[in-house]
């Protein structure tokens, strides 16, 4: 078995046959050996009967499972140790993966004997606007500090299996930013790294996503966890020194651009301008000087620094 896709499912009956269908595409044109494990976390829907229907009438090999605990995280570790595949690739049942993305990744994985390939992804918002996100070229001098700073999905990688179990690696269960605490130090446990600069993934933006909802979710408090969490991975790697800049980027962008639009649209938001300005504080006192920052468009910055004095309007958070 060269490859397991494991696709976690929660209520994903509207779009889980799509995905299936561009799966089951992908791994016949391929001819790769290939396993599918759905590994449902309590849906309600009719997902589970999506998913047995698809695999009563077809050839691709599906295995059922269900992850007794919550959360996308839990589901994806919880699938690891079912798979028989040589190389794993983390698939969301909302999403879709191109005809020929099987075939080329495994066949750049196996020739570059790597065990992180990446691939360009194609992201397409609501509204049906898209645009694409691109693969990292291990042949630059900095791939592995814009492998830091990027900020990729874990469903844009394709991980040897033999090489993530033997790290240990787990997503952090019980936060939805599960993939920020753990992808951006990924780079750190290995120099076999290889790309493919193709849309071979479409990420889809949707109303039902935890992390675009119409309502405030204390959940999105929990991007404060994740980075420390990332933090402490880079120190306990003895990296956070070598990547300060990265790591500095990746919060200011993360706290101060990404989180703030989402706290600027609830009352309940001030309390994450607070936190935002107390971490900033805490781990980069001097991030008005990063040197990524500083490479922005004027607009850019200075809505970063906007988002940063908004915390000023709640008060002092160690108050």
């Amino acid at each position: 078995m060269l490859l397991s896709v494991i696709i976690p499912v929660y209520n994903a009956e509207k779009y889980l046959d799509r995905c299936l269908q561009s799966v089951f595409k992908a791994v016949a044109l391929s001819k790769v050996s290939a396993e599918v494990i759905l590994v449902d976390n309590g849906s309600t829907d009719d997902s589970i009967k999506i998913a047995k229907e698809f695999a009563a009438k077809s050839p691709l090999r599906i295995k059922i499972l269900q992850c007794p605990t919550r959360g996308a995280a839990a589901v994806r570790n919880f699938g690891v140790p079912h798979a028989l595949g040589e190389y794993i690739w983390f698939v969301d049942a909302d999403d879709t993966i191109a005809e020929n993305s099987i075939k080329l990744l495994i066949e750049k994985a196996r020739k570059s004997k790597a065990d992180i390939t990446m691939m360009g992804a194609k992201r397409v918002y609501e509204d049906g606007h898209s645009d694409y996100l691109s693969a990292i070229d291990p042949k630059s001098s900095d791939y592995k500090s814009r492998f830091v700073r990027y900020g990729a999905g874990p469903w844009q990688f394709v991980f040897l299996k033999s090489w993530w179990v033997s790290n240990g690696f787990l997503f952090k269960e019980g936060i939805i930013h599960e993939d920020m605490e753990l992808i951006s130090s990924l780079i750190l446990y290995t120099d076999k790294f290889a790309s493919v600069d193709k849309p071979l993934y479409t990420y889809y933006q949707n109303e039902d996503s935890v992390l675009h909802k119409s309502r405030w979710d204390p959940h999105y408090l929990d991007i404060f966890p994740a980075l420390t969490g990332l933090y402490n991975r880079f120190l306990r790697m003895g990296a956070a020194k070598e990547y300060h800049d990265e790591l500095e980027w990746f919060f200011i962008w993360n706290l101060l651009i990404d989180s703030a639009s989402d706290f600027s649209k609830f009352p309940e938001g001030k309390e994450g301008f607070l936190f935002s300005r107390e971490m900033l504080k805490k781990y980069f006192p001097k991030w008005r000087k990063n040197h990524f920052l500083k490479q922005k468009p004027l607009k850019l910055r200075l809505r970063v620094r906007l988002n940063y004095r908004k915390s000023q309007y709640f008060g002092s958070f160690a108050s």
